[in-house]
């Protein structure tokens, strides 16, 4: 449970961290792009303190993003509708991982703001949970 623990507080200092980037007015390429970057670094551990969490606390096994996205929606965790907007997420996650498409860059970061509410209150949601085992 302390690794948990460790791993809830670096997950809020990157959504943090994320949300600072995302406060910039007017922003740079430069700028914009290193927001992406903070989206991809706060996803990965976002993701792999879920992980955790479901398998230390929910006793559910999940070995990728979407499967841990998957696994919160079955779990109660995420509504329906969050569970979508998670799983897409995860999909634009690996779009600006794998390819520097302007075009997607632009459309990712329309999306930015969705997901850093998303991902800070994922983490705030196990927090609560795990702090009552």
């Amino acid at each position: 449970m302390d690794r948990l623990k460790i791993r809830l507080e670096e997950s809020k200092k990157a959504c943090k961290t994320f949300l600072d980037a995302l406060n910039v007015k007017d922003p740079t390429t430069l700028e914009r792009d290193g927001t992406i970057q903070r989206f991809e670094y706060t996803f990965e551990t976002v993701w792999k303190t879920v992980q955790l969490y479901l398998t230390e606390v929910e006793s559910l096994p999940a070995n990728s993003p979407k499967g841990v996205f998957r696994a919160l929606g079955e779990s109660g965790i995420l509504s329906a509708s969050e569970t979508i907007q998670a799983l897409a997420m995860a999909d634009d996650r690996n779009r600006t991982v794998h390819t520097y498409i302007e075009a997607v860059a632009a459309q990712i970061y329309s999306q930015l703001k969705e997901y850093s509410v998303l991902l800070s209150e994922i983490i705030r949601r196990i927090s609560k949970k795990s702090s009552k085992v």
